[in-house]
Order: C-alpha cells, then structure tokens, then sequence
C-alpha cells in the first residue's frame, strides 16, 4: 500500500490488498473440525442429554434412557 490508505498495490484499485481472503476458522487434527472437551451428548430417539465424557466420542455413549448412541448436541 503505497499511502497506507487501503488501496494495495499501485494501479491495482481498491480492495486488492491484505484481509480480502475468506478464511475458515480453525480446523481440528487431521482436517476435522472438533466440537471441543466440553458440551453435552444427546439421544436423536428420545432427546435425553448426558454430558460428554473427554476422550470418548458421543456415537461410543449409549444413551442411558433408551439405549440409542448419542450424537454431539
């Protein structure tokens, strides 16, 4: 930016320089997105909520109400 005045390149017009690009965010290992250590399980069958345990994914917990694996909620 010749001016500083957001312009980028000279003869290029306005919007061409830094902090145009559509970034995503953060991702998780191995290209995943990770919903993170905390938060709750929930059954899709009957909505029962458990809390979600570290380490062990929602689909490993059976719901304790009816017994269908919980998804992340």
């Amino acid at each position: 930016m010749p001016r500083g005045d957001g312009t980028g390149p000279r003869g290029q017009g306005a919007g061409t320089g830094r902090g145009m690009g559509g970034g995503r965010g953060a991702r998780g290992r191995q290209g995943g997105f990770g919903a993170g250590p905390g938060g709750d399980c929930v059954c899709p069958s009957c909505g029962q909520r458990a809390t979600h345990q570290t380490g062990i994914p929602c689909y490993e917990q059976k719901c304790p109400k009816c017994g269908t694996p919980m998804t992340r909620g």
